[in-house]
């Protein structure tokens, strides 16, 4: 069934929360300290189903509740398929976990040589700097350290951190993660910047952050000075849904955006809520209006309790399939599996070639039609008119 926008222009506005000042609303640490972390809190507002009344009351025990005002605001309370509504608040299904979910999906600690910081990659780390969210999403890869209800006690150790990549010159890239690393005070996060910039082999500095989506309120002027300051800083943002895509996200997507920050999304793939080639075209549209490249589409890591969600890879490849060469390239992501256990990620990718030779390799479009491109050359003859120098290119007679 193709999506259709339940709404015709950019959502947006205080929605249940209505009588609070604007000075309130738009203060982001007015939206942290009135976040839903309870099932009464839930209730005031909606109905919740069994499902979801008993996956919120295991949260405590696996991944949080926690859900801002704002990002409230986009779910349809009377609908329990929402897409929305299934990605924060908690179900059942968390519950039961498979033989092969694991705990640490991505096998990080493995490759974790300090605290808080993953060296998996030859050029590149993953820098986890706080185990906070704005808000929690049930699917979450971290979700064994991320709001520490699995008592992990992950602490951010910076100088660790920070040390590490200073004594390591093949680091050139460094990945701000956790948690999210937006929830830091302007401060601590100039802090980080400020001694990363100082590490002359450190050339590419990237945040990955779901601050924008969750509470957009978050990006700042001041924010976006730090960002002018030290840039170019570049943002992985992660927005999963077009109903995500608000006149407020776009509204902090364009401060992001002059204040020079380059901007991708990154997607992860989940049932009920985006696997459907209509819903994805839809939402990579949208994002590109926002001045966002879509990136990645992720195939749900194996974290425990998050069998629910899962979706069938061949499903996957079906969506690249329906949006290459009937969208631009520009809003085509690479679909991605980040391997079990720590074997960093491989694009998974629709079969278009269909054979390779020494001569030639036979190969289909997004129609379907096969075409040939030759791998050597025919005997060559000069262009009508044209003089190549004595020391040129070997010319074969043809004879027509």
């Amino acid at each position: 069934m193709p999506y259709i926008e339940d709404r015709a222009s950019w959502f947006e506005g205080q929605g249940l929360w209505q009588h609070i000042p604007a000075s309130d609303w738009l203060d982001w640490t007015w939206q942290l300290k009135n976040r839903i972390t309870t099932v009464a809190q839930l209730e005031q507002f909606m109905t919740l189903t069994a499902e979801e009344r008993a996956g919120c009351v295991f949260a405590n025990q696996k991944l949080a509740l926690a859900i801002t005002p704002y990002f409230f605001n986009l779910i349809d309370r009377n609908d329990p398929n929402c897409p929305i509504r299934k990605q924060v608040i908690p179900r059942a299904g968390e519950m039961v976990q498979s033989d092969e979910e694991m705990l640490d999906s991505l096998g990080e600690d493995e490759h974790s040589p300090v605290p808080g910081l993953v060296h998996r990659y030859p050029d590149r780390v993953l820098f986890l700097v706080t185990d906070r969210c704005a808000a929690y999403c049930r699917y979450c890869t971290r979700s064994r350290l991320v709001s520490n209800a699995q008592d992990y006690n992950f602490h951010p150790e910076y100088e660790q951190g920070l040390r590490y990549i200073e004594a390591h010159p093949e680091v050139r890239d460094v990945l701000l993660s956790g948690g999210d690393p937006l929830l830091l005070s302007d401060r601590k996060l100039e802090h980080l910047l400020s001694r990363l910039r100082a590490i002359k082999h450190v050339e590419f500095i990237r945040i990955g952050s779901r601050i924008p989506v969750f509470l957009p309120q978050r990006i700042t002027p001041e924010l976006c000075e730090i960002f002018k300051k030290y840039g170019p800083i570049w943002m992985s943002i992660h927005v999963n849904h077009p109903k995500e895509a608000t006149a407020e996200l776009k509204a902090a997507c364009e401060r992001l955006s002059f204040a020079g920050v380059p901007l991708g999304n990154q997607s992860v793939l989940l049932a009920g809520v985006n696997d459907d080639a209509d819903v994805m075209k839809a939402l990579v549209h949208r994002l590109l209006r926002m001045r966002v490249r879509p990136y990645y589409i992720y195939q749900m890591d194996l974290i425990t309790g998050g069998a629910h969600f899962k979706v069938d890879v061949r499903k996957g490849i079906e969506i690249i399939r329906a949006l290459r060469g009937h969208t631009t390239g520009y809003a085509v992501p690479q679909y991605v599996i980040d391997a079990p256990g720590g074997g960093g990620k491989v694009p998974i990718n629709p079969d278009y070639v269909e054979k390779i030779t020494d001569d030639e390799v036979i190969f289909r479009n997004y129609e379907g039609q096969s075409f040939r491109y030759p791998l050597k050359s025919t005997p060559m003859k000069a262009v009508d008119g044209a003089e190549l120098p004595a020391s040129g290119i070997e010319l074969v007679t043809v004879r027509p």
